[in-house]
Formats: C-alpha cells, sequence, structure tokens
C-alpha cells in the first residue's frame, strides 16, 4: 500500500509561511519531475504542521466545552508516484476520525462494507491543501464517504434546515459545492430554500460534497497566500471548519446513519 511505501514526515516544528518554490513545484512540468520530491517535502511538512497544530487546537476547544474527539492528520505523496499518475499537481494535509471512532464506526457499518474505512478519503475530512496556483481549506465527503453523505442527509431530514444553516452562514467566505458541478451555494447567503435546493440533487455515493474556501496564487502574483501569517490563518479556518465537520460526520454523538431517527 502506497503508506507503508512512503512513510509519514515529521511535521515542521513551528509554522511556516509558504514561498514561490511550494507553488513552482507542482507546475505542469516539475511536478513530474522527481528532482523537485526534496522541495516538495519540505512543502508536505508545512502542510503537516498546520494540520497538526489544528487537532491540537480543536480537542482543546472541544475539551473546554466539556466534549471530547479524537482527530488524526496525515498529508499526501510528494512525490511522482501511480497513485497520483505521475504527477504531482496538488499537496493536502488531511483530517480525519481517529482510530477509536473509526472502530466503533467499523462496528456500525460490518465488516464488508468497512473494509477500506483506513483510506482517509473513504471518511469525511478536514482538508489543506497547495495547487500550482491556489491554496485552498475545505470540508469535504467523498462518493466513497457515503456513510458519512447518509449521516448528515438522515439528520437533514429529521431536523429539517434549522440546525444546519446557521453552521453554513457563520461560515462566510466559504462555498458549499456539489461535485464537480457549476452550482456554488455561498455560506452567508444560504436560505432554507437554497439548501433544499442543494439536497434535492445531493446523492451520497454518487455525489461528492465539498465546503471551501480558496485563495488564488497565480504565477507572478501570489501576493497573499506567501504572507507570513497565512498558515496561522488557514489553522483557525480549519478550527471553524470543526462544528459543522461534528454535524455531519458519523459519530456517537452524531448517529443518524441508517434511517432517519
Amino acid at each position: 500500500m502506497a503508506a507503508a511505501q512512503d512513510p509519514e514526515p515529521k511535521p515542521l516544528a513551528e509554522l511556516a509561511a509558504f514561498e514561490e518554490g511550494d507553488f513552482h513545484a507542482l507546475t505542469e512540468s516539475l511536478g513530474r519531475d522527481p528532482q523537485y520530491n526534496d522541495r516538495r517535502l519540505v512543502t508536505r511538512r508545512k502542510l503537516a504542521s498546520i494540520a497538526k497544530l489544528a487537532v491540537d487546537e480543536i480537542a482543546a476547544e472541544v475539551a473546554e466545552k466539556g466534549g471530547a474527539i479524537e482527530l488524526q492528520s496525515r498529508t499526501s505523496l510528494h512525490q511522482p508516484h501511480m497513485f497520483n499518475h505521475m504527477r504531482v499537481r496538488r499537496m493536502w494535509a488531511y483530517i480525519t476520525r481517529g482510530k477509536k471512532e473509526k472502530a466503533r464506526l467499523k462496528q456500525v457499518l460490518g465488516a464488508e462494507l468497512a473494509k477500506d474505512l483506513d483510506s482517509s478519503y473513504r471518511n469525511a475530512f478536514l482538508c489543506v491543501a497547495i495547487e500550482e496556483a491556489a491554496l485552498e481549506v475545505s470540508l469535504r465527503i467523498h462518493p466513497d464517504a457515503w456513510f458519512d453523505g447518509q449521516n448528515l442527509v438522515h439528520r437533514t431530514q429529521k431536523e429539517g434546515y434549522a440546525l444546519l444553516l446557521p453552521f453554513l452562514n457563520d461560515l462566510d467566505g466559504f462555498r458549499l459545492k456539489l461535485d464537480n458541478w457549476k452550482g456554488e451555494w455561498i455560506c452567508g447567503k444560504l436560505t432554507s430554500d437554497k439548501l433544499a435546493e442543494f439536497f434535492r440533487y445531493y446523492k451520497p455515493g454518487e455525489h461528492g460534497l465539498a465546503l471551501e474556501q480558496r485563495l488564488p496564487a497565480p504565477s507572478g502574483a501570489r501576493g497573499n497566500a506567501i504572507l507570513e501569517d497565512v498558515p496561522e490563518m488557514l489553522v483557525l479556518e480549519l478550527r471553524r471548519l470543526a462544528p459543522l465537520y461534528r454535524l455531519v460526520a458519523w459519530s456517537q454523538e452524531s448517529d443518524h446513519l441508517f434511517k432517519a431517527r
């Protein structure tokens, strides 16, 4: 498996700003060049440090309110490989449910349905990513994470949109997206009717769901993306997504998987 061949690198000791080289190593030609693996490893460790700090701060914030949450983070490949079609176009760190929560979910789903649960994209996850011309922070549910999508759908069927709507509208700067469709649902401006429209189309297991915020960083105009405080801002944005993640993803406290109860 890729994880066995690719040990998780150690995060940087402190947050570090992104630089021109972080983006440049993801361009069309250099993304295929193994000579840039060391440069991309630096980027990977930067992403790892952002995700690790977010995990720690989310857990501390939940604990302050008398709760508990177990999350874990990993990063994507930094070298050309069969899994990325021999080109590194995008690098990311993702935050998913921890091992204990995965074990509980496996008991609920059964061995056959849960056999690939250890693959991070088969869980709802928080993500911080870099591409050739952008940074991104997001919450994502892959079609293969159908159980988290179904959990969300059943919860809205039970509770309507009154609970979900304020969570989304508190996330100004983010956009709710359905797979690769052109339509977008802009947070801060959503209504119950707009959410109803989204859920008319969204089918767990068929469509991906993304709540994302992107910071453009085109070549020659990286601008705000390389400012010193951007990594800290990305940590804060991941923390902003955490309450919605807890509402959406299956857990013992948010168990709406098999039926609208």
